[in-house]
């Protein structure tokens, strides 16, 4: 069905789509390309929220250069919305340009559009296929879909460890494990993700930013501190550090009137702290990220923490993704990757698929996400 052509055409609406990587949550990255006569004429990706989407970004472009788009053939690498949102329905620009075929990589996961966008396109008489390139679509938009279809992010725990899986010395000290490469390509994950959640004992016992220092970005993503009785100092790093982007406390509960009375004195801040207990007295962590889909729009979570808090995460089964970079050394005595529970038995049976593996400099990156 798709030609060599095609299958360019819509691997550069790919690339398009690439540069609202750390722009456009909550909404997908997107891309679009408009190709006339064999020639591109208009190009476009997803604005930030509230602005353009890339079907009326490549119109535009289209229009700048004086470039009639009836007739032509469109490269989209999301179907096109069909909806009143904070912008105006995509497919109703894309009819009003009269293109005679439209070509889209992925359908959208969202119930609002799923398919409505597509028939309103062949409605209109417009030639539509969907399907191109359709695996390289959905892998940019992992935490859009997951919000879409499961209500929950796309959670990602990203680990720096030495080859016997060390994260820290005995004393907790870990800054650092890894060389400056691959702590660039840790800040490329962050600023992918809406939020960046960390625990209190990292922040007490590294005092982090968790800000995005090593790549270029407009937006910073949330901080999450998950704190169950509240004890993040005041004076924390993760807390002065927030530009123009938020910073989350989540506890256990606020009943008691010391709690109350330490909640006051971040939101006086304008720090938010909020609730969520579990049956232990401890933060309810799959109903925190269920919250932080269906109530805060998260499309992708970044986890830093310690031993403890991502062994809750593992044993609570709150991770889609590992970042685990390592670096070419043993530790000997140290702090481990994560508290969990050992298996009864070794058996052939793995709970991780490795997605890839790079080298940045000396250490090397694994991803791996669950089967």
């Amino acid at each position: 069905m798709y030609s060599a052509v095609d299958h360019q055409f819509m691997s550069e609406a790919l690339a398009e789509a690439q540069k609202a990587l750390y722009l456009s949550n909550p909404n997908p990255r997107v891309g679009c390309l408009i190709v006339k006569d064999g020639q591109v004429i208009g190009r476009g990706f997803t604005q930030k929220v509230g602005e353009a989407h890339a079907e009326v970004q490549a119109l535009a472009d289209a229009q700048s250069q004086g470039v009639d788009p009836s007739g032509s053939t469109v490269y989209v690498t999301l179907e096109p919305c069909n909806h009143t949102g904070r912008t105006p329905p995509c497919v109703d620009a894309l009819i009003a340009a009269k293109p005679a075929k439209v070509i889209v990589a992925m359908s959208d996961p969202n119930p609002l559009v799923a398919g409505k966008g597509l028939e309103s396109l062949r409605v209109s008489g417009i030639e539509v296929h969907c399907g191109l390139l359709e695996s390289e679509a959905q892998a940019l938009n992992r935490g859009f879909i997951s919000r879409m279809t499961r209500g929950l992010p796309w959670v990602r725990m990203k680990i720096a460890a030495s080859l016997d899986g060390k994260t820290a010395l005995p004393d907790g000290k870990s800054q650092w494990i890894t060389g400056p490469l691959a702590r660039a390509d840790g800040h490329h994950w962050r600023a992918q993700a809406c939020a960046i959640v960390t625990g209190v004992g990292t922040v007490k016992e590294d005092d982090p930013s968790l800000n995005i220092r090593e790549v270029v970005t407009a937006r910073q993503p949330v901080r999450i501190i998950i704190d169950s009785k509240l004890e993040t100092p005041p004076n924390s790093k993760i807390l002065n550090s927030l530009d123009q982007s938020k910073a989350l406390i989540v506890c256990a509960d606020l009943e008691s009137t010391e709690r109350r009375d330490k909640a006051k004195a971040f939101t006086d801040r304008g720090i938010e702290v909020i609730g969520m207990a579990n049956a232990f007295g401890k933060v309810d962590l799959p109903k925190l990220f269920s919250y932080l889909a269906k109530e805060r729009e998260m499309n992708e979570i970044h986890i830093e923490s310690g031993f403890k808090l991502n062994g809750s995460m593992l044993r609570e089964n709150c991770v889609d993704e590992l970042l685990l970079y390592y670096a070419p050394f043993f530790m000997g005595e140290g702090i481990g990757m994560a508290n969990v529970v050992p298996p009864s038995t070794l058996d052939l049976s793995k709970d991780w698929k490795v997605l890839d593996q790079r080298l940045f400099g000396p250490d090397l990156r694994l991803r791996l996400i669950k089967h």
